[in-house]
C-alpha cells in the first residue's frame, strides 16, 4: 500500500510538472529554473517580503503625524480591503500566464496592436524601477534599525549619521545578493521558515506588549482609537489617508509571487493564491498588531516621531532597555530576511525583461550561473542599482523617504496598465485556475481607481509648507528615470522603438489551433495569439 501512494504521488508529481512545462512553453518560454518552490513556499516569499512587524517599524511615522491611533489601526484596515480587491484583480492575470515577466507580458498580450510595445516598456520599466526601489526601502528600513539597535544598546549617547547608515545599508544588500545566488532550492526552503519567523514575531508583540506596558504608557479605547491626532498640517481627511502609504508600503510587492512563476510547482494555482493569502494575513495580523500598538505607545505621539526609531521607543517604554534589544534582534533578523526575498523577486523580474532585450546591458544580464542554477547576473544588477539609489540620503532624509513611495507608485503604474488591458479592448484572455468570474471587472475598476488615486496622494510632501529639502522626491526620481527609458524608447535610430518587440520567444511551438502563426525576426508573435492570454 506504501509502496502504491508513493507511486501515486510521484505519479501527480510528474504530472503537474509537465503542466508547468507545457503551460509556459504555450506562453512561448523555455523551462530554465528548477521548479523547487512549493506552494507554501509562494506564499512565503510574498508574505516575507511583508514582514509585517519590521515593515510597520519602518513606516510607523507615516501614520503616527497624520492621525495617530485612528490612522494606524482603521488605516491600516480600510486600505488592507482595497489592496486585497488589487490582489485579486492581479491573482487572475497570474493564474491565466504564470511567467517570471508576469506583469508587462500580460501587458503585451492583452493590448491593442497599436499600443502594446510601448505599454509593454512602460509596465516593465516602472515594475523594475518600484522593484529596485523596494530592494532599496527595505533594506535602509534594516540600516536603521541596525543602528537604533545600537542606539538602545548605548542608552541614547549614540546617534548615526547618515554616512553610517549608508554604510550598513550597502553591506547589507552586498549580503543579500551573495544569499540570492546560491541554489533555487536553499532559497525556496529560506521562505518557509521566514513565515514562521514573521508569524511568531507578530503574535508574541501582540500578546506581550499590552503585558509589559506600564500603566503611565498605557492608553484608553478613545485615544487609541477614536481621537484624531493630526500634526502633519494637512486637513484630517487628507491626512488619514495620506497614512495609508504605511500599509501600501508594507502590503506590497506581493507580484513578489508572480516574478517566481517559473520557479513554482502548479503556478497557474500557487501563484494566484499566493498573492490573496499573503494580503489577506497580512491584512489581519496587521490589524491586531497596530491595535496593540496603539494602546500601548502612551500619548506623546509628536515625540515618537521625532525619534529616530518610534516603534523601538515604544518597546523600550514596555520591555526595558536589554529586553528590547532581545526582540530588537529578531525585528531586525526579520527584515534582514525580508530584504533577501525583495531582491530574489527583484532579480528575476529583471531576468525576464532583459530576456526580451529591454535592459541595459541585457546581454550580461541575461545569463543563467550554471553553478547554481540562478541568474547571478540579474541578481547583482539589481543590488548595484539599488546601492546606489541610496545614495539619495545624502540629498537629505525626504530624498530617501521617497525611495519609499517610489516602490509604491512605480508598482502601482505596472500593476494598474494590464488590469486595464485586459477590460479596455478586445484580446483573447483565457482565465485560468483562479477567476473572479462576474465580479472580475467591479474589482478591476475599484482596483484601478484605488491606485490611481493613491498614486497621486503619495506625490505630495509629507507637510503643506515646504521648501527644497522637504519636497517630496518621487514624482523627481521616478519621473526622471521613467521619462529616461522613454527618451531611450524613441531615441532616433537606436531608440527601443526600432527593435523592441515585446517578449520573446525562447521555444517555437505551433499554435495551439494549429494555424500558421507568423513570427518576427526576434521570435515574438506578430499576431498575439499567446495563450493562455492574448
Amino acid at each position: 500500500m506504501a509502496k502504491e501512494e508513493a507511486l501515486d504521488f510521484a505519479t501527480r508529481k510528474e504530472a503537474i510538472e509537465r503542466a508547468d512545462v507545457e503551460l509556459l512553453a504555450s506562453l512561448g518560454y523555455k523551462q530554465e529554473f528548477k521548479r523547487a518552490f512549493k506552494p507554501l513556499e509562494v506564499f512565503g516569499i510574498a508574505f516575507s517580503i511583508i514582514g509585517l512587524l519590521p515593515s510597520i517599524a519602518s513606516v510607523l511615522f507615516y501614520a503616527l503625524p497624520n492621525g495617530g491611533g485612528p490612522a494606524m489601526v482603521w488605516g491600516w484596515l480600510v486600505a488592507s480591503v482595497f489592496i486585497l480587491f488589487v490582489g485579486m484583480s492581479m491573482a487572475e492575470l497570474a493564474s491565466a500566464a504564470p511567467t517570471s515577466g508576469g506583469l508587462y507580458f500580460w501587458t503585451y498580450a492583452l493590448s491593442s496592436p497599436r499600443w502594446r510595445n510601448i505599454l509593454c516598456w512602460i509596465v516593465g520599466y516602472a515594475n523594475t524601477i518600484g522593484n529596485v526601489a523596494a530592494v532599496a526601502s527595505i533594506n535602509w528600513g534594516c540600516a536603521v534599525q541596525v543602528m537604533a539597535a545600537v542606539t538602545i544598546g548605548s542608552d541614547g549617547e549614540f546617534s548615526a549619521t547618515n554616512a553610517q547608515i549608508f554604510g550598513v545599508y550597502a553591506a547589507i544588500v552586498l549580503s543579500h545578493g551573495v544569499i540570492c545566488c546560491l541554489g533555487t532550492a536553499f532559497l525556496a526552503r529560506l521562505q518557509g521558515l521566514y513565515v514562521v519567523l514573521n508569524v511568531l514575531l507578530c503574535v508574541a508583540v501582540i500578546i506581550a506588549l499590552p503585558i509589559a506596558t506600564p500603566s503611565e504608557y498605557r492608553n484608553t479605547a478613545h485615544f487609541a482609537l477614536g481621537e484624531f491626532n493630526n500634526f502633519s498640517g494637512w486637513s484630517n481627511g487628507f491626512a488619514f489617508i495620506y497614512s495609508f502609504l504605511a500599509p501600501l508600503w508594507t502590503i506590497c510587492s506581493f507580484d513578489s509571487s508572480v516574478h517566481i512563476s517559473e520557479e513554482a510547482a502548479n503556478a497557474a494555482t500557487a501563484v494566484p493564491w499566493g498573492i490573496v493569502g499573503a494580503i489577506g494575513i497580512a491584512g489581519v495580523l496587521g490589524t491586531a498588531v497596530n491595535i496593540s500598538l496603539a494602546f500601548c505607545m502612551g500619548t506623546d505621539l509628536e515625540g515618537l516621531y521625532d525619534s529616530d526609531q518610534p516603534m523601538a521607543d515604544i518597546f523600550v517604554q514596555s520591555f526595558g532597555s536589554k529586553a528590547t534589544l532581545g526582540i530588537w534582534a529578531i525585528v531586525v533578523a526579520v527584515q534582514y530576511m525580508m530584504g533577501t526575498s525583495m531582491l530574489l523577486s527583484a532579480s528575476r523580474q529583471t531576468f525576464a525583461f532583459s530576456r526580451d532585450g529591454a535592459l541595459p546591458f541585457s546581454g550580461w544580464v541575461y545569463r543563467m550561473n550554471k553553478l547554481t542554477g540562478t541568474p547571478a547576473n540579474a541578481v547583482w544588477y539589481c543590488a548595484i542599482l539599488s546601492v546606489v539609489m541610496g545614495v539619495l540620503v545624502f540629498a537629505g532624509d525626504q530624498a530617501i523617504n521617497g525611495v519609499f513611495a517610489i516602490s509604491v507608485s512605480g508598482l502601482y503604474i505596472a500593476y494598474s496598465i494590464p488590469i486595464v488591458a485586459r477590460f479596455a479592448g478586445p484580446n483573447d484572455f483565457k482565465p485560468g485556475p483562479f477567476y473572479l468570474g462576474a465580479f472580475s471587472l467591479p474589482c478591476a475598476i475599484i482596483s484601478v481607481s484605488f491606485m490611481t488615486v493613491m498614486g497621486i496622494i503619495f506625490l505630495f510632501p509629507e507637510t503643506p509648507t515646504v521648501t527644497a529639502g522637504d519636497m517630496n522626491y518621487t514624482v523627481v526620481v521616478l519621473g526622471g528615470i521613467l521619462g529616461l527609458s522613454l527618451v531611450w524608447y524613441w531615441f532616433p535610430k537606436y531608440g527601443g522603438m526600432h527593435w523592441f518587440t515585446g517578449p520573446v520567444r525562447t521555444v517555437d511551438l505551433p499554435p495551439s489551433d494549429g494555424s500558421s502563426e507568423s513570427l518576427d525576426k526576434k521570435g515574438s508573435s506578430a499576431s498575439a495569439e499567446v495563450q493562455p492570454v492574448s
